[in-house]
C-alpha cells in the first residue's frame, strides 16, 4: 500500500486542535517527507512502514520547542493514532489523503 500523496493532519493536543500539512514521497525506494504547520516546513525522520502502521519523528519550534513521535496506522486515505512529545501524553492524530481535483470539461 503506497502511503505516497499529501495529509491533511489535525492534532488534538492539550492547547487545542493543530492542523498540519505532511507530504511523503517514495525516493529510490525509502520515504521520505516535509510536515507544514504553524507557517513552518520541517523534514520528517525515521520515517517506517510496517504494513499499515506508519511511522515518523519530527522536531517543531511552534508553538513550543519540542521532539515528536508519530505512529498511525493508514487505511486507504485517511490515518488514526497519536504523536507523542517526550513525557507528556499521547495526542491523537487523524488525518485524510488529499485528492487531485477531478478534471471538469
Amino acid at each position: 500500500m503506497s502511503v505516497e500523496g499529501t495529509w491533511n493532519l489535525s492534532v488534538s493536543t492539550p492547547i487545542g486542535k493543530i492542523k498540519a500539512v505532511v507530504e511523503l514521497r517514495e525516493q529510490d525506494g525509502a520515504l521520505t517527507g516535509v510536515a507544514h504547520a504553524a507557517g513552518e516546513k520541517t523534514p520528517l525522520d525515521d520515517i517506517a512502514l510496517d504494513g499499515d502502521r506508519l511511522t515518523w519523528k519530527q522536531a517543531i519550534t511552534k508553538p513550543m520547542r519540542l521532539n515528536l513521535a508519530f505512529d498511525v496506522t493508514v487505511d486507504g486515505d485517511t490515518l488514526q493514532g497519536t504523536s507523542k512529545a517526550g513525557r507528556l501524553p499521547s495526542s491523537k492524530v487523524t488525518g485524510e489523503r488529499q485528492t487531485a481535483p477531478e478534471y471538469q470539461a
